[in-house]
């Protein structure tokens, strides 16, 4: 089962407190480091001249043929754990490596302004 419709997040956005728990989050990133054992992986972004890494639970996509330095999209819930401060239990892991990131970021900005404009017109349609 798939978690609830979820907007994409830019990894820099996917940080503690910012979300509740089980909250549905789609984000990307490359990855960088997978540990089968533990069912983790990271995916690491850079921006603004930082490194962002978001931590993926995998257990729900395994097994998977991991491609270290390829980029992959995330679709799963927030979830707490001990030993890290938080982590996107993934239900969709998919390579997408060759995307065009700047195009991506373009189009998740676009998502966003089209989600915004949305909500005010049903906000204004509830007024009258």
């Amino acid at each position: 089962m798939l978690p609830a419709t979820a907007v994409y997040y830019f990894p820099w956005e996917v940080k503690p407190g910012a979300f509740h728990d089980g909250e549905s989050v789609r984000t990307f990133g490359r990855l960088t480091c997978y540990e089968p054992e533990k069912s983790q992986a990271s995916l690491t972004t850079h921006h603004a001249s930082k490194d962002h890494h978001v931590v993926i639970h995998t257990s729900f996509v395994e097994p998977f043929n991991p491609i270290i330095g390829a980029q992959y999209v995330v679709l799963g819930e927030i979830q707490t754990a001990e030993g890290v401060d938080m982590r996107v239990c993934a239900r969709v892991l998919n390579c997408v490596d060759g995307v065009n990131i700047v195009l991506l970021q373009k189009a998740i900005n676009e998502q966003r302004s089209f989600f915004r404009e949305r909500q005010c017109q049903l906000e204004g349609a509830a007024v009258t």
